[in-house]
């Protein structure tokens, strides 16, 4: 199991919200694709969008519980 860095993962939350805003040429996109919770989609013009995998989506949304826990619990 890989452990996702905080650069990582915030990649992962752009990914997420703002994926034609986000550089496509990131170190951290090659992580996300290794670790397969992106996709890159290639638009017309040979443009590059990222976007997320089920996993992906899965990873986000386990942090989100965790967050909304934390916040309950403090």
């Amino acid at each position: 199991m890989i452990m996702l860095s905080p650069h990582e993962l915030a990649t992962l939350m752009l990914v997420s919200s703002a994926p034609d805003q986000l550089d496509t040429t990131r170190v951290e996109l090659d992580t996300l694709l290794d670790c397969q919770l992106i996709a890159v989609e290639t638009r017309a013009g040979g443009r590059r969008r990222p976007m997320l995998t089920p996993a992906g989506v899965h990873l986000l949304e386990a942090a989100a519980r965790l967050d909304r826990s934390r916040q309950r619990g403090a």
